[in-house]
Formats: C-alpha cells, sequence, structure tokens
C-alpha cells in the first residue's frame, strides 16, 4: 500500500473522500446501523450533490438514500443500491459485529453490476481494515485509515 495522500481530523477524512469520488454519478455506503449510519450521513455532505445510498449489515435489499434535508443528512426512502462507488464503513470488520469479509466482496460485486469503472473505498478507523485482513479478501481501490487520539479534560 502506498500513502497517496494525508491529512488531520474530519477535514482530512472529507476532503481526500471528495477528492476519490469526483468523476462518481452514485454512491452507495455499507456499514453498520448505528454506529457507521452517522459516518455515511457525514461522509456524503460534502458530495451532496450526487445520488447517495446507505445499506445496512450487509442488506442489499434494504439500501435507502441519503438525502440533504433541512436538518442535514438523512435517511430516506428505500433505493436502488447499484452503484459506480462502494463505501465499506470500518464498523464491518469489527469483530464483534460478525460480518463475514466474503459476503460483504459478494456485496460489492452486485453493487458494482452493470459499472465500468467501479471504484471500492473502505474508510475506517485505527486500521480496522488491515487488522481483520479485509484488504486481502477485498478489492480496495483506496483505504481511507484515520486514527483518534482521545482527551477528556476536568476543567
Amino acid at each position: 500500500m502506498n500513502v497517496i495522500n494525508t491529512g488531520q481530523g474530519v477535514g482530512g477524512i472529507l476532503n481526500s473522500f471528495r477528492g476519490l469520488v469526483e468523476d462518481a454519478k452514485k454512491i452507495t455506503f455499507v456499514g453498520t446501523p448505528g454506529f457507521c449510519t452517522p459516518f455515511a450521513e457525514l461522509i456524503g455532505f460534502v458530495v451532496r450533490n450526487r445520488q447517495l445510498a446507505f445499506i445496512p449489515n450487509l442488506d442489499f435489499e434494504k439500501a435507502r438514500s441519503i438525502s440533504m434535508t433541512a436538518e442535514g443528512m438523512q435517511l430516506g426512502d428505500f433505493t436502488d443500491a447499484h452503484a459506480d462507488v462502494v463505501v465499506l464503513l470500518g464498523g464491518l470488520a469489527m469483530p464483534k459485529i460478525g460480518a463475514d469479509p466474503e459476503k460483504a466482496n459478494e456485496l460489492v460485486g452486485k453493487i458494482l453490476e452493470g459499472s465500468e469503472n467501479g471504484k471500492v473505498i473502505g474508510v475506517c478507523f485505527q486500521s480496522m481494515f488491515m487488522q481483520q485482513k479485509w484488504d486481502e479478501i477485498i478489492d480496495f481501490d483506496y483505504i481511507i485509515n484515520a486514527d483518534l487520539d482521545v482527551k477528556v479534560m476536568e476543567v
């Protein structure tokens, strides 16, 4: 793996992502409900002019649109999950979630059906895809990996 870009904080994640999907018309995020959903909405904000979808867990049939509302990015109605970019979110690879990377890989193929130049992007924290060896099973084009440094201060 070659590092092609670095950044800091949420802005680093968002700017990196926007640059990787410049030509995308439709982007489908796949992640765990609750934990990954807000990350899909956050990342989706920088590409809100595209068609966006979110698949909970690995359930293709439960795909919902993500769209900008007066309250911010929100899940909407059921939608077709086919896209030209798939974004796998790192919560799927967390051991206690139990998602199977082989099944995730099959889902990636289904989402990209009909796409000529489909991309697979992983977005994770603390090298989760590499730690759980998902990068050995899924042919990612890019992985955005961020580390968290947390400080709780009493004032």
